[in-house]
């Protein structure tokens, strides 16, 4: 119960700034996934199961609120979540850069992952151009983004184990 009130609390900011602050965020069409960096933080700072399980409640809450098929958001965060989870054990050992990096990948494979399953789905997507324009840029401001919420949310979300290697970073 100790970790799931901050993890609840954590999504529930994350699914209410992706509705009402996202879209004004855009950056040329690309708008921040808040969902997607708080589902592998936490899955980060606790695990692949919990990293499963939060990924796969946000994006079908994602798919839910969104205009487009239910299931490809709950199916690329379940997998990030879990995938990221399996590093948990040494991200703290590791600094700041380690995190990051595994963000960064995180990003750019959940935005072509989202991509490709919209085109199985028969959502027409002009694969190379959205590439160019919304998956490459998306996965960039997701990393910067990360760059500013990963310390803190990490912070809230296990207070047990203090991280003295972000003093500089916070």
């Amino acid at each position: 119960m100790r970790r799931f009130l901050p993890a609840a609390a954590a999504l529930f900011v994350a699914l209410v700034l992706q509705v009402a602050l996202a879209p004004y965020m855009a950056l040329g069409g690309v708008a921040p996934n808040f969902l997607l960096l708080v589902v592998v933080t936490l899955a980060l700072t606790t695990g692949p199961e919990e990293g499963a399980t939060v990924g796969f409640v946000a994006g079908l809450t994602f798919d839910l609120v969104g205009a487009g098929p239910v299931g490809p958001m709950a199916l690329v965060l379940a997998v990030a979540g879990f995938v990221a989870g399996l590093l948990h054990e040494a991200m703290f050992a590791e600094g700041w850069l380690l995190p990051l990096t595994v963000l960064a990948v995180t990003a750019l494979v959940s935005e072509l992952a989202y991509a490709a399953l919209l085109i199985f789905l028969g959502v027409e997507i002009p694969f190379w151009r959205a590439l160019v324009t919304k998956v490459l840029p998306a996965a960039v401001y997701n990393t910067a983004l990360a760059l500013l919420v990963y310390p803190w949310l990490t912070r809230f979300l296990r207070p047990e184990h203090p991280m003295k290697t972000f003093r500089r970073l916070v």
